[in-house]
């Protein structure tokens, strides 16, 4: 807070998907309504990058003159992108939903509900969630330190921006628990009444969805897919300047854009997901039934999909499952989606203890986790998960 109220000429958020887009466009609103005129924001490519804030996006961030580093919907398990910011002079904030390491970066501040000491009663905040809880605060401590009143303007209503905070929330499927329902319902009533960003208007106009009738399920099976397939695709720049334009005509050419990245993405998961089902087949056949859980690998599997694939195939058999996809190199990226009963990242941390050197990194919560590791521990980790 004290060296925001000095006036640092950066901001840098580093964000991949629907709810990562939506807390970037909240933050980079909130701080410019606040009166922070240099703020900016930059989309690193996660599979030239990789996930968090990784010394490559520090680097970026560097060479674009950033001053600070905000994180928002990651970074919790950035440690070495931490230290590395802080080798080149820059302090970072991380604002993140997902769950917390045996230990923690050495960042400034951190802000997750999450955390083993945090009394904040609502754990489920998607990313989008925390990164609005924070503006508030940041609103109040300006006020109180007459922020606004010395330099002639108005207190902002953050309140205008909670339709990025229901599409962010709903997009992300966190348990809709009595503060995101809340939320969700607000941003709802103010895109029902006409009072939402121009490029959520464009989304709706592009999946032919009647604003004064928008439901919750609309957010989440309409609106966000779209909004996801640039992460899963490419990279979310296309999102968040969807999200930041001010201008319906601008805002209707990058849905457009969204929508075709959307069909795409639909073709090449129907691909992987025939493939996927051939796999299990095969398997069950083999052994009579299937496992507790299924691991599943492709070479051509595209890693952008591999999470919404893993999503699709623990739905039709009700199994934990884990999809691998090959990066550029030499790692796999896996992607899992769980089920009722297994902690995906507690899983996958056991792992981790058991067996040193397995995974790469890894990250994500109970229900959903992303990770990567060297593509020649494949069989050893189909062995090490067995247990599950």
């Amino acid at each position: 807070m004290t060296r925001s109220r000095k006036g640092c000429t950066s901001w840098w958020s580093v964000i991949f998907d629907a709810d990562g887009a939506t807390s970037t466009a909240l933050s980079v609103l909130a701080l410019r309504a606040l009166g922070y005129g240099n703020v900016s924001y930059l989309v690193p490519n996660r599979f030239e990058d990789g996930y968090g804030l990784s010394p490559e996006v520090v680097d970026q961030a560097h060479a674009r003159g950033a001053q600070m580093i905000m994180t928002v919907d990651n970074g919790i398990s950035s440690h070495a992108g931490v230290d590395h910011a802080h080798a080149l002079g820059i302090p970072v904030l991380v604002t993140d939903h997902h769950l917390p390491g045996e230990t923690l970066p050495a960042a400034e501040a951190i802000v997750n509900p999450n955390l083993r000491d945090c009394d904040f009663p609502s754990k489920s905040l998607a990313g989008v969630g925390v990164a609005f809880y924070l503006m508030l605060a940041l609103r109040t401590f300006l006020r109180d330190k007459g922020w606004f009143d010395a330099r002639g303007i108005p207190a902002p209503n953050l309140a205008e921006l909670l339709d990025l905070v229901a599409l962010g929330t709903v997009a992300d499927v966190v348990p809709l628990d009595a503060n995101n329902r809340i939320l969700t319902w607000q941003g709802l009533s103010r895109i029902r009444a006409g009072k939402c960003r121009p490029g959520i208007k464009a989304l709706l106009e592009i999946a032919n969805r009647d604003p004064q009738k928008l439901a919750a399920s609309d957010l989440g099976f309409a609106l966000g897919p779209r909004l996801n397939a640039a992460g899963r695709l490419d990279d979310m720049s296309v999102g968040v300047a969807l999200l930041l334009c001010d201008n319906i005509g601008e805002a209707r050419v990058l849905a457009n854009e969204l929508d075709a990245l959307n069909q795409t993405r639909k073709e090449i998961e129907q691909g992987m997901q025939a493939e996927a089902l051939t796999l299990c087949q095969q398997l069950e056949r083999s052994a009579d039934t299937l496992p507790g859980g299924l691991a599943m690998y492709h070479p051509q599997w595209h890693q952008g999909v591999v999470g919404i694939l893993a999503s699709r195939i623990k739905e039709r058999f009700h199994r934990p499952v884990i999809a691998f996809a090959p990066t550029g190199d030499g790692t796999l990226k896996g992607s899992g989606r769980s089920i009722q009963g297994l902690h995906m990242r507690d899983a996958l941390e056991r792992l981790d203890t058991l067996y040193p050197g397995l995974i790469l990194k890894f990250g994500g919560h109970a229900m959903a986790a992303a990770y990567r590791w060297r593509r020649r521990v494949l069989k050893s980790f189909n062995s090490a998960s067995a247990s599950w």
